[in-house]
């Protein structure tokens, strides 16, 4: 049976569609929350390469890059020019990933949960409350608000924001930096693997990956558990 990703709903934000802003950040910081931060995923949806959370923390006085959009509005040119710009920017950020092998073993949801928690882990100092693009919350421990004494350190409040790439500069900024990141890792990998073109698919489904799973099989970074597995003839 294959994994399907299940996260449990919360109520979340609806921010305004538009080109990203920092309403909703500095909303919070007027709150009292000192350090917002945004988090954002990319490779959920790829046959093969880690799936890869970015976080971003906003910082004071400093106006964001121009040009920071949800990382699947731009070419990977831009997303490049854009990554050096966000990272002087912020005032802290890290990306963590989590392998096909946990992809595997762990299913999504929970893989993403790994992910984030590196991702935050890798931070100097951590964020009074995280934005976290869609409507569900993956990134949160289950049963973390029952388990204060937990060896796991607790992942600050989250609140979900949907279309939150689209619309909070801090969220679109951690997608970037999560894009750009993965996409260098999987560049990198393509050269092991020349006949799956993961330079240019990044590892998702296109007609030449379709085509070196047929004749390869799986590689080593692939991930087993994922139901295009089921079609292939050697595995």
């Amino acid at each position: 049976m294959r994994r399907t990703a299940k996260a449990v709903a919360r109520t979340p934000v609806r921010a305004p569609v538009s080109a990203p802003d920092d309403r909703v950040e500095r909303s919070l910081r007027d709150g009292g929350m000192q350090f917002v931060a945004g988090l954002d995923e990319v490779g959920r949806g790829a046959w093969a390469g880690p799936v890869s959370v970015g976080v971003v923390v906003f910082p004071e006085n400093l106006e964001p890059p121009e040009g920071v959009r949800d990382s699947k509005m731009l070419t990977e040119d831009r997303r490049e020019a854009l990554y050096p710009l966000i990272t002087e920017w912020t005032s802290a950020w890290s990306v963590g990933h989590a392998g096909p092998e946990e992809c595997d073993s762990l299913g999504m949801t929970a893989a993403l949960r790994l992910a984030a928690r590196r991702a935050l882990d890798g931070l100097s100092f951590q964020p009074c409350v995280v934005l976290m693009d869609g409507a569900f919350d993956y990134v949160t421990e289950p049963g973390q608000a029952d388990e204060a004494a937990s060896a796991v350190s607790p992942t600050p409040p989250v609140r979900t924001v949907v279309r939150g790439d689209a619309s909070c500069v801090s969220i679109a900024a951690a997608s970037i930096l999560a894009k750009v990141t993965r996409d260098r890792m999987m560049r990198t990998m393509s050269a092991s693997f020349p006949p799956f073109d993961f330079d240019r698919n990044k590892g998702y489904p296109s007609p030449v990956h379709r085509t070196a799973l047929a004749g390869f099989g799986l590689t080593s970074i692939h991930r087993r558990s994922w139901a295009f597995v089921d079609d292939l003839a050697f595995r």
